[in-house]
């Protein structure tokens, strides 16, 4: 009875210490974060939600087409795949240290004959047979457990980590997504951009080409010297050599948006959808006052804050190394086993041939020359290289944003003046024009002011272009959108705006 309390009190034992777990517990570092930005010096520690939803961000810009192609980015793109492939690998990787923790029962049969020879004695038998020595013959089925204790807590931080991976594979995952859909939302907009250039390009070409028309009859009569047909054929030229050059740069935009939503650049085309005209093109209005809690639901942000968690857990993982070992173990001495053991199955599985055994192992490490000590040191070097990268990331974090609202406040100013001197240089060429056929001067003006119009006006489509992804970036540096949970996804537009999808102007120079 008194080995038997004995071996009760081992197994309380083991159980109460499994409780424990060396090494420091994990707690997130302060971080730089502001509630608002600009001008609101307070600060707070980051907290990510990595399971926040990002929302279908893109819906702000109300354009169907973007929809569709936003839904086939979820889908095939092949980045995002690899992603998903890691976050499962994770989530086994989480399941099988978990696992770790409790005890695996195995199972073993052996079957077979056994003999020995006789030496060089009693070679033939009393009765004159050949002695062939002693045949056995062997059965065993055994069941046996296999089980670490944990005393110090070392699996159970191997599961923290392994846990805290995952979730870190998981924001990487969502952080991939977004990169995705924004890189394909820039070029989108870049397309969009590039169909309004071409209809700019057409209208100034079909102007171009009957300016030369006028003057070669011009000439041909006399009335107008040859430097001003060359003028003219030279800026008929040079808008055409542009026109050229907006196919080449489209059909690089379409690549790379086929490339993103898993198909051959050869197999895709984008229909020809230039931005509506300048006086309505469409930004979403960023809210006064900008929470800045929401990057918090920056995934490169959760994914920073996981590693922490993760590398703070391999420290006690590897602190775990200095303190012994209590497992159960189905081989030695004693193995932890039951089983049956006989010569034949006659009986077998009966009293007298039971066998069984248990009892702990106990392993301590007792000379290393510093390996352990090297191991845990360098656990916390990984531990302190993971919270500069932390706080580094929520510092570029508010970077971005601060970035990205500076500058679309700083492009809505620019556009109104840019559109103010697109229309000037418009009224520009209309009196030079009139100066020409007037007589009172040489077309060498006229090239000058087409000219000047031709650069406010592209102008003023880029600016169109840089506010469109100044507001992608900044949904990307927010982490997909600037809405609380709760709120609607609608955004803030002003009245008198309307959609992005709708029939764009194309009057002269009215182009985005």
């Amino acid at each position: 009875m008194n080995k038997n309390h004995l071996l009760i009190a081992i197994c309380a034992a083991m159980a109460a210490l499994s409780g424990c777990s060396v090494g420091p517990d994990y707690k997130r570092p302060d971080a730089p974060m502001t509630e608002t930005f600009k001008p609101t010096p307070d600060w707070k520690i980051a907290d990510p939600v990595d399971d926040a939803s990002k929302g279908e961000w893109w819906k702000i810009y109300r354009d169907p087409v973007l929809d569709g192609l936003m839904a086939e980015v979820a889908i095939n793109n092949q980045n995002v795949a690899i992603y998903v492939a890691r976050v499962r690998q994770a989530q086994a990787l989480a399941s099988g240290a978990n696992a770790a923790r409790y005890p695996s029962i195995g199972f073993a049969g052996q079957g077979g004959r056994t003999g020995s020879g006789t030496g060089t004695n009693n070679l033939v038998n009393p009765d004159g047979s050949i002695n062939d020595g002693q045949i056995n013959n062997m059965v065993n089925f055994q069941l046996g457990v296999n089980w670490d204790s944990d005393i110090w807590g070392k699996l159970r931080r191997n599961v923290e980590s392994k846990d805290a991976s995952l979730v870190a594979s998981v924001a990487d995952l969502e952080n991939a997504k977004l990169s995705m859909q924004v890189q394909l939302a820039q070029s989108y907009f870049t397309i969009r951009s590039l169909d309004s250039l071409k209809v700019l390009f057409e209208h100034t070409t079909k102007q171009n080409k009957r300016s030369v028309e006028i003057t070669r009859n011009a000439f041909e009569v006399g009335v107008k010297a040859r430097q001003d047909l060359i003028n003219a054929g030279m800026q008929y030229k040079s808008v055409e050599a542009q026109l050229i050059d907006v196919a080449k740069d489209r059909a690089a935009q379409e690549a790379i948006i086929a490339t993103l939503i898993g198909k051959p650049a050869s197999n895709f085309t984008l229909a020809f959808n230039p931005l509506p005209g300048r006086a309505n093109i469409t930004v979403p209005v960023v809210p006064a006052g900008l929470p800045a809690d929401l990057l918090e639901r920056r995934p490169d942000i959760a994914g920073a804050e996981r590693r922490m968690a993760m590398a703070n857990a391999q420290i006690g993982y590897q602190m775990a190394a200095f303190f012994p070992s209590l497992t159960l173990n189905s081989s030695g001495t004693p193995g932890n086993n039951i089983g049956f053991y006989g010569s034949n199955f006659n009986n077998l599985f009966t009293a007298p041939f039971l066998f069984w055994g248990i009892g702990p192992s106990l392993a301590l490490t007792l000379l290393d020359f510093g390996a352990r000590s090297a191991n845990v040191e360098q656990a916390r070097g990984v531990y302190d290289e993971n919270v500069a990268t932390y706080r580094q990331t929520v510092l570029t974090a508010l970077q971005e944003v601060e970035t990205q609202l500076a500058a679309l406040r700083v492009l809505e100013q620019e556009a109104s003046v840019q559109d103010e001197a697109a229309d000037l240089a418009e009224k520009g060429v209309a009196i030079a024009i009139n100066r020409y056929q007037a007589g009172i001067a040489g077309y060498t003006d006229v090239v000058v002011a087409v000219n000047q119009a031709l650069v406010n006006q592209q102008k003023s489509i880029q600016i169109a272009q840089q506010r469109l992804n100044a507001s992608v970036l900044l949904v990307k540096a927010l982490g997909g959108g600037w809405d609380k949970p709760g709120n609607s996804s609608t955004p803030q537009t002003n009245p008198q705006q309307s959609s992005q999808n709708q029939q764009p102007d194309q009057r002269p120079g009215r182009e985005g």
